[in-house]
């Protein structure tokens, strides 16, 4: 009886030395967090706090050192707190500028448009023009074109004209009126009939004419 639980003691020895260490799946045991290291903690970053600056790219900076830190175009002045950068209050841009630089900190206008567009085209600063018979227009410094309309004067005669490239109807045969149907001019006595002699209002030549009569040349030849 002795013998036999001798021998059931060397079993219990004999097979855990059978469980080699290739037989153990490490993935049914994860490791613990402190255990699982990775080797960039190994690395060591220099502190260049209170001693320079480091910009996007990673270039130090000594202390005093103006630079421009990543992509902008302020420039920073390192400290022992840290960049100080400049924040200016950037004039407003002209909002005729057709060319921008940002060179600089503030972006800065560089070409002001210097003409004035009307329907299509384009006017030189001060330039007079006229677009129709009728206006006269000048491109102002503002880029603006002002124009004026002319106010005709009222014609003096009855049958007014209107002449290519002239705004105003012109009295091509001078000032006139009318007798019943006929045009007479002004300024003489015109006789339109045997017993009807007529002239021209001063002035007035919308009224009809003032006529006069006198003795007719068929009744004086009967």
């Amino acid at each position: 009886m002795a013998l036999h639980i001798h021998e059931a003691w060397i079993l219990l020895f004999v097979v855990p030395a059978l469980v080699t260490p290739a037989a153990i799946n490490h993935e049914d045991y994860p490791a613990d967090e402190g255990d699982q290291t990775s080797s960039n903690d190994n690395l060591i970053f220099d502190d260049y706090r209170g001693k320079g600056c480091v910009d996007d790219s990673g270039f130090v900076y000594k202390l005093g050192e103006r630079f421009f830190p990543g992509h902008s175009n302020c420039p920073c002045v390192c400290t022992e707190d840290g960049p100080v950068c400049d924040q200016p209050e950037c004039p407003k841009i002209h909002p005729k500028c057709t060319k921008v630089e940002h060179n600089g900190c503030c972006p800065e206008c560089k070409e002001v448009k210097n003409f004035c567009e009307y329907h299509g085209k384009n006017y030189k600063i001060l330039e007079e023009f006229k677009p129709s018979p009728c206006e006269w227009c000048r491109c102002e410094p503002s880029n603006e074109v002002h124009c004026v309309v002319a106010d005709c004067a009222v014609p003096e005669c009855v049958n007014p004209v209107y002449e290519p490239e002239q705004c105003c109807p012109v009295c091509k045969n001078g000032p006139n009126c009318f007798a019943g149907t006929t045009i007479i001019p002004a300024g003489i006595e015109v006789k339109v009939d045997d017993c009807n002699i007529c002239h021209c209002h001063n002035g007035d030549w919308w009224k009809p004419a003032q006529c006069s009569k006198r003795e007719c040349q068929g009744k004086q030849a009967l």
